[in-house]
């Protein structure tokens, strides 16, 4: 199903060009104001929160978004900057109609996006967003001005959701005697994340807690992770946890400056899980390390990958009933926990596991060996198809004949750049690297 607008996490770009323009995001609040208005049942108006990350142009985007929305008569709460799974949980926590989240994630201020999550918690299915990209194709209107839609602030929004964080974590367990360093990425869980874990007993000291509108991922966060790294180790803390500006990503890192991504951080979760009862498997993604399939076989966990995007991760758990699944780049999720991938709540599965089991990060790991990676980028024309390609194709062919079940290649062209993607990973640095650069020399247009 093409679409102009929807990408696999909403509408995202750079600010002042298209679409990211205030006047399309009026457009756009007004085309999924009347999708939603048609889709109402019941009587009272449709109710839409909306949230958004530090960005400085969220104030413009979001004013854009609310006289949209009331255009097509649909009333507006609006929380001020918010994680985008604390959007997630309270569009269902509080019965609302949608939820709307203002935030490119972990890309510089200068970008911005706007993503939807139905009343469900859950991001909008291909045929709503399909929906309001037809009601974007026609003139924009106004409903008459008894029928306008109004907003409020939700002004208790980020103590309902720091209270749920601390409820995903066992009552039987706490915080204290942990010193954990908090990295926000001057991003949406700046004034929330700290005091999750302070409230459970963590002593906590708060980095990235600074945002100006401007600095968002900058040099910090869960895309930056070693000022966390440092901080820790200057601190003498026991851990690290560093979010993205929207904090649905997590990395964390313990008491030496190593630093543990996603994929090594769900081989913690599902370990700790089957100790308390069975799991029928994990979802990656196709760049989730082979060492964790591996992993996941010797331990009877079967193993399922996604294509990249949590959205594709979440499409898989919900069809085979897992509840875990995540990437190495920290987007993790835990549908028993939340709806949608969230940085703080799977920190705490992680930090449940620590404390349960009195083990470091590092003890946990120490039966997984991640293998080397060799990523590739190759610039190719308009239109590339590496699959028409002989030589690609044929080298592929030989370097897993010869990797056999010690390594694997994957070869994907990029969704927003016109570039091949050559990956191939093995028991050692030096030839994933080899024969990595052996498929990409063949790349011509």
């Amino acid at each position: 199903m093409t679409r102009k607008y929807f990408g696999t996490d909403g509408v995202r770009g750079r600010v002042g060009v298209a679409p990211i323009t205030p006047d399309f995001v009026m457009r756009l609040g007004y085309a999924a104001g009347k999708v939603l208005a048609q889709a109402k049942s019941g009587t009272g108006k449709p109710t839409v929160l909306i949230g958004k990350d530090t960005r400085v142009s969220g104030y413009m985007l979001e004013a854009a978004l609310e006289a949209g929305f009331a255009a097509a008569g649909v009333d507006v709460m609006l929380a001020g900057p918010m994680p985008t799974p604390a959007i997630a949980y309270l569009t269902r926590a509080l019965r609302l109609s949608a939820g709307v989240v203002i935030s490119a994630s972990h890309n510089p201020y200068e970008d911005n996006g706007i993503k939807f999550f139905s009343a469900q918690g859950n991001k909008l299915p291909d045929s709503v967003e399909t929906a309001i990209e037809d009601a974007l194709a026609l003139p924009m209107e106004c409903v008459a001005s008894d029928k306008l839609g109004k907003a409020r602030r939700l002004d208790d929004a980020a103590g309902r959701y720091i209270e749920f964080c601390k409820s995903t974590f066992p009552n039987e367990l706490d915080l204290r005697g942990l010193t954990i360093v908090v990295d926000s990425a001057h991003g949406a869980a700046y004034h929330i994340a700290s005091h999750v874990f302070h409230e459970l007993g963590a002593e906590v000291i708060s980095i990235g807690n600074q945002p100006n509108g401007f600095n968002i991922n900058a040099g910090f966060g869960a895309t930056a992770p070693d000022a966390l790294a440092l901080a820790v180790r200057s601190n003498h803390a026991d851990i690290g946890i560093a979010l993205d500006g929207d904090a649905d990503r997590l990395v964390m890192v313990d008491a030496s400056g190593r630093i543990y991504n996603g994929d090594e951080l769900l081989y913690v979760m599902v370990k700790d899980r089957l100790k308390i009862g069975p799991v029928k498997g994990a979802v990656g993604t196709l760049m989730t390390n082979m060492a964790l399939e591996v992993a996941f076989r010797k331990m009877g966990v079967e193993f399922a990958r996604a294509n990249v995007g949590d959205r594709y991760v979440l499409e898989v758990m919900k069809e085979r009933g897992w509840n875990l699944g995540g990437e190495g780049s920290g987007h993790l999720l835990c549908l028993d926990k939340h709806t949608t991938g969230d940085g703080i709540v799977s920190a705490l599965q992680v930090l449940s596991a620590l404390k349960r089991d009195g083990e470091t990060l590092a003890q946990l790991t120490a039966d997984i060996a991640l293998y080397p990676q060799t990523l590739i980028n190759k610039k190719v024309s308009a239109g590339f198809d590496w699959k028409k390609s002989p030589a690609m194709v044929a080298e592929k062919e030989a370097v897993e004949q010869e990797l056999g079940d010690n390594g694997r290649v994957l070869i994907r062209a990029s969704g927003t750049e016109p570039l091949i993607r050559v990956m191939v990973e093995a028991k050692s640095a030096d030839l994933a690297q080899a024969m990595a650069c052996r498929i990409a020399d063949k790349v011509s247009n």
